[in-house]
């Protein structure tokens, strides 16, 4: 028997370090997902902070930490798993970490293996960031995410730019490949291109939720998406804004939509 996927990807708009500010965000966009029946709902990279380097450590989650309890109750109420990101300091270090919250109730944690590093040309007002790896620790955890039936990876940015990680994710037998991520506008083609060609190469649809406004003075791409298995994409939001791409797999194929805060 097949199971039927209902895949969402939420684009936000990051405050600086306001963690209350970006959970309120996560409600409000995991409400939408919640109203279109989604069964997986995917943040992009560093989702509860913004991509702010040098608030990483001040702002560092724990593994179990209570600000989460918002995100686990909302996970609850609409039987929907919620990936969220955040840094997150563990035994082994600090970590660009994807919280995987599930309906019940339980908390997983998969943290980024490959560090990104910013080019000079996509400085914006004379700031870029430091490198990540002048602030994180790569990171090995690499749990599996169950939903409906089905089983899926988590991929953080720089991760999916290296084809072996979602080769790895399709082995192990993941029909879906959750990418939580942060992308700028020059990388923006190649990247998004990258998690297309993943989708039909693996027969995995893919997840991607990128951020709809700027963080750490850099500015983002948007264009959050969903790819069916064949690699055709069946949802996808604009470059700036927030919101909640869909995708919902029937008899029919996949019928997807873009629904925009505040729409």
């Amino acid at each position: 028997m097949k199971h039927r996927r209902t895949l969402a990807a939420a684009q936000t708009i990051p405050s600086p370090g306001d963690v209350a500010a970006n959970i309120e965000q996560h409600l409000r966009l995991a409400t939408i997902a919640a109203d279109a029946r989604a069964q997986v709902l995917v943040f992009p990279e560093l989702s509860l902070t913004g991509y702010e380097m040098e608030l990483a450590d001040s702002l560092a989650f724990s593994e179990n930490d209570s600000r989460l309890d918002p995100l686990l109750d909302a996970a609850a109420r609409s039987s929907m798993t919620i990936v969220a990101g955040a840094p997150v300091m563990t035994a082994s270090g600090l970590h660009i970490g994807a919280f995987i919250l599930s309906p019940t109730g339980g908390v997983d944690l998969y943290t980024k293996h490959h560090l990104g590093v910013i080019s000079e040309s996509a400085r914006v007002d004379g700031i870029v960031p430091p490198p990540e790896a002048s602030v994180f620790t790569p990171g090995k955890r690499n749990p599996s995410v169950n939903f409906g039936g089905t089983i899926a990876a988590v991929a953080i940015c720089a991760d999916t730019g290296r084809p072996a990680h979602a080769q790895a994710a399709a082995a192990r037998g993941a029909a879906t490949y959750l990418a939580s991520v942060f992308i700028i506008p020059s990388c923006a083609d190649d990247e998004i291109g990258n998690l297309g060609t993943y989708s039909q190469r693996h027969a995995m649809a893919v997840v991607m939720a990128n951020y709809g406004g700027p963080s750490g003075g850099l500015a983002s791409a948007g264009r959050s998406a969903i790819w069916s298995e064949r690699g055709e994409r069946v949802a996808a939001l604009a470059p700036a804004g927030a919101g909640v791409a869909i995708a919902a797999e029937t008899d029919a194929g996949w019928r997807g939509r873009a629904i925009m805060l505040g729409d």
